[in-house]
């Protein structure tokens, strides 16, 4: 669709994102660029499979369906789709000086699942996260912040558990960062609205996710810059 943008050139290679098997659109990682004369300010939303939209057409993923939210809100803004299939917070890190070569007017972060499915140290997973909202500050003027919040499966035990999902309401308010609760909340477990692999929302449960995430932030998007 218009109003995803990022695509003209490929980042460098993400040796810790794993392709999906068979994906038929990724948006993961493209270069920001402006298209053409379109200036609108970029809501960037940098994460997983969840944000590429896995098995999905591109317009079917949750930051297509928000594009079509704004535009009818009237809410000026362009999104950009930069969502990699498997990527954990360290690839993320990786990527985001890449993502800001060009001015972000709001950064959306959903990382962290895939380090939660490897076991990965919570606090690594955390001070990956504080390293990319740290270098999205030094854009001038900087963007708005806003992390989704995950949940890590319960495999490792109820410790690993709760340590993991107290890294998130942690660092939006260290970062004065918006919190975007569960993004899956509503979605995961549904039959309905996965699809067959029972992790990746089909195209129901994408505007679900997209729902999940306009009612967050929607009034942050209306606030005087």
């Amino acid at each position: 669709m218009a109003g995803l943008g990022c695509r003209d050139a490929s980042p460098p290679a993400d040796t810790s994102a794993t392709p999906a098997p068979t994906p038929t659109t990724e948006a993961g990682g493209e270069a920001l660029t402006s298209e053409g004369s379109d200036n609108r300010p970029v809501i960037l939303f940098v994460g997983t499979s969840l944000t590429a939209g896995h098995g999905l057409e591109i317009t079917e993923s949750f930051p297509a369906v928000f594009q079509r939210k704004l535009d009818a809100a009237g809410l000026g803004y362009r999104v950009v789709n930069a969502g990699v299939s498997g990527e954990t917070s360290a690839g993320a890190l990786r990527r985001i000086a890449w993502l800001l070569r060009q001015p972000v007017a709001v950064l959306v972060l959903e990382t962290g699942a895939n380090d939660g499915l490897r076991g990965q140290d919570p606090e690594t997973t955390r001070a990956n996260i504080q390293a990319i909202f740290d270098r999205a500050r030094q854009q001038e003027p900087p963007p708005k912040l806003a992390l989704v919040a995950m949940e890590a499966l319960p495999n490792y035990g109820v410790d690993y558990t709760e340590e993991f999902r107290a890294i998130y309401p942690k660092l939006a308010e260290a970062n004065d960062a918006l919190l975007i609760p569960f993004l899956l909340d509503g979605v995961a477990g549904d039959p309905e609205l996965n699809l067959a692999d029972g992790i990746h929302p089909n195209a129901e449960g994408q505007k679900r996710v997209a729902e999940n995430v306009w009612r967050s932030l929607e009034p942050l998007l209306v606030e005087e810059p």
